[in-house]
């Protein structure tokens, strides 16, 4: 656990310190986010954030390849080459679209592309943990490996619509994920328990970390195209990676672990922006539009259409993304029942706080506001 919490640092710092160098870049360059009738910021601000977390990522990995920990888990393994070059073709790609707000579907070709790249590296669905299923078509694999990098890279994309939304979001359900991937490596090899997935998420969550100060209300810099696609393929390629190579059988812990969440996990943590991305592409194709096309119809808006604040909106995500996030790593050390019971305790604290504080508020507010009155 040291070592993952020394590449998370790392990470960190890196991706903390050069932020203020990407966005003296976007606005050298001109990548501004300009005020538009959808947003919530109210002065153009730079984007590019992407390039720093980039950064801090790839140090992070670059020097966890010398750990004699990890080392062994990065030289014999050729999928690393393949994360990493996904990753540096998301940046290109987002940064395109930073600059020139490509068409739809150059961004959709580009994010296939970086699913073949991950497949062209062995990064693939092979098999699941649920009852042994193989897939037994490389093609087949390649394609459900795609599918799985578009979803979650639209889905991060989808939700990046509030100040250090999408980051906060991420290191929050990073942070599960890579939880339940270290206790379900070492539970399944006790003896070699590192693993190339959780180091990929422990930098992936140092770079949201590092990121947020620089992005949290009121933001200095926005992440960009460039970020929400990296962190997109960042949170794709552990689960593929982790999915599939856990043999059930050495699964020994004497808990019901459930030996399918590696697969479930991120999807039920990105469970928000994947529902989000789901009704918006119906929205926006039945009102004609491209399933691309911005809109306010987002639930961050709807938030604060209700009456929270900026930050309150986006803490309230973060709080949901917790209650998901905890329920399901819960699992993987307390019976399922049990695990269960608290997540619906926790959403139902969850909901409250949601529908309640804006009330609250405008009762407070309408307190203090109305003149008092003299019999």
């Amino acid at each position: 656990m040291r070592t993952y919490t020394l590449v998370m640092l790392i990470a960190a710092a890196v991706t903390f310190i050069t932020t203020p160098m990407a966005r003296h870049t976007a606005r050298y360059i001109h990548a501004i986010t300009p005020v538009r009738a959808r947003d919530v910021h109210t002065t153009p601000i730079p984007r590019l954030g992407g390039l720093a977390m980039l950064a801090g990522f790839v140090v992070a990995i670059l020097l966890a390849w010398q750990i004699p920990f990890l080392s062994e888990v990065f030289s014999e393994n050729r999928q690393i080459i393949g994360v990493l070059a996904a990753a540096a073709w998301v940046v290109v790609l987002g940064m395109a679209d930073d600059l020139w707000d490509i068409d739809w579907w150059a961004k959709l070709g580009g994010q296939i592309i970086a699913g073949l790249i991950l497949a062209s590296f062995g990064v693939v669905l092979v098999t699941f943990p649920v009852m042994g299923l193989t897939v037994g078509s490389t093609r087949l694999s390649a394609i459900m490996t795609i599918f799985v990098v578009v979803a979650m890279i639209n889905a991060v994309n989808f939700v990046d619509g509030l100040d250090g939304l999408a980051a906060g979001m991420i290191a929050i359900g990073g942070s599960a994920f890579f939880l339940y991937a270290y206790l379900l490596t070492r539970a399944s090899s006790p003896e070699n328990f590192s693993s190339l997935a959780t180091a990929i998420l422990a930098a992936l969550v140092g770079a949201c970390v590092g990121f947020l100060p620089h992005n949290f209300h009121p933001a200095r810099i926005f992440m960009g195209d460039t970020g929400a696609m990296l962190l997109g393929l960042l949170i794709a390629a552990p689960t593929i990676i982790l999915t599939g190579n856990i043999d059930p059988a050495r699964v020994t812990v004497t808990q019901s672990l459930p030996v399918f969440l590696p697969l479930v996990l991120p999807l039920a943590v990105l469970a928000l922006p994947i529902i989000d991305m789901t009704f918006a592409v119906i929205r926006r194709t039945l009102a004609g539009h491209s399933p691309f096309h911005p809109d306010r119809g987002h639930i961050h808006h709807r938030l604060i259409d209700l009456g929270h604040s900026h930050r309150g909106a986006v803490l309230i995500m973060y709080a949901w993304t917790v209650v998901v996030s905890s329920t399901f790593v819960l699992m993987a050390v307390i019976p399922v029942q049990w695990a269960l019971a608290v997540g619906a305790v926790l959403s139902v604290i969850a909901y409250l706080v949601t529908r309640r504080t804006p009330l609250l508020r405008m009762v407070a507010r309408g307190s203090t506001q109305s003149p008092a009155t003299k019999p």
